[in-house]
């Protein structure tokens, strides 16, 4: 067993040091290929953490008539508790609501005589694809008299706004997938590519080790390991090169990026491993997929 792995290491080292410029080759296809693949996931996963605290804004207000009494606020506010789309409901009483808006529009409130703002109820749902749904519900209720909702004569959810958040968030994502599959199909095409110029510069070879009995895996062991040496050390150096750009480029893009405390990419050190990972996988594969003809002897 020992003298199978010495012997599996030796002939992948001797294909290595032979085909220095195919072995480059490879190498710098995978490093380009893995520092695209990581500042996409750093992006992508940055964009979508940043559509998920935008979502977490959309909110349904629902407000109350000056003539509701408290009983009303009570009712409607255990109604919208209940309902196991709603996340959480927080009460906003006219006073709270009057600071708040003095607060953010001093010169426009300062000279108002007195709290034109009603008491409101405000909610977060557990889906924000879900707040035009309740919001419509709420609204043909109060509009047709129902008692459902009593007190209440007005709420809103964001309309159109809340659409198009919705909308860009699940771009985002299937962009993001797109982008991450089309990117790891063209690594892999492009590493078996440059892996099958060092096969073919040796095919007489396999061809003899079929002719004299040796098995598929015999024979595809030395480049698969190969491949996975390639891809481990083409990795790696996106890794450095993520780290560097992630030391000098970041600090410099980070004041320019708005977002909350909840808004991060994927921790570095997890993308590092998906690299590293998809480097030995890709240059494996690679290796796998160009040497299966060769092997029809």
């Amino acid at each position: 067993m020992i003298a199978r792995v010495r012997l599996l290491f030796s002939e992948a080292w001797s294909s290595i040091t032979a085909n220095v410029s195919t072995t480059f080759a490879a190498v710098i296809t995978v490093l380009i290929s893995m520092f695209l693949l990581g500042l996409l996931i750093a992006l992508g996963t940055w964009l979508l953490s940043y559509s998920n605290h935008v979502k977490k804004g959309v909110l349904v207000k629902v407000y109350f008539a000056s003539t509701a009494t408290q009983r009303d606020e009570v009712v409607t506010g255990q109604r919208l508790k209940q309902d196991p789309r709603v996340k959480k409901v927080v009460f906003i009483s006219k006073a709270q609501a009057f600071k708040s808006q003095e607060k953010e529009f001093p010169d426009l409130y300062k000279n108002v005589p007195s709290n034109p703002l009603p008491d409101a109820w405000q909610v977060t749902m557990q889906k924000a694809e879900e707040a035009s749904t309740l919001g419509r519900e709420i609204q043909h209720d109060y509009a047709s008299g129902s008692p459902r909702y009593p007190g209440v004569n007005d709420v809103s959810w964001g309309g159109q706004t809340t659409k198009r958040v919705i909308t860009v968030a699940k771009w985002v994502s299937i962009i993001f997938l797109v982008a991450i599959v089309l990117l790891v199909i063209a690594s892999t095409l492009l590493i078996a590519n440059t892996i099958r110029l060092s096969i073919f510069a040796r095919r007489r070879e396999i061809e003899v080790m079929k002719l004299v009995g040796a098995t598929n895996w015999f024979v595809r062991g030395p480049f698969m390991l190969e491949g996975l040496l390639q891809g481990l050390v083409g990795a790696l150096s996106a890794v450095i090169l993520l780290i560097l750009g992630k030391t000098v480029a970041l600090p410099a893009i980070l004041p320019h990026l708005h977002g909350g405390s909840d808004v991060h990419p994927l921790p570095f050190a997890v993308n590092a491993f998906l690299l590293l990972i998809g480097g030995l996988l890709l240059g494996a594969a690679g290796s796998g997929l160009t040497l299966r003809r060769f092997l029809q002897v």
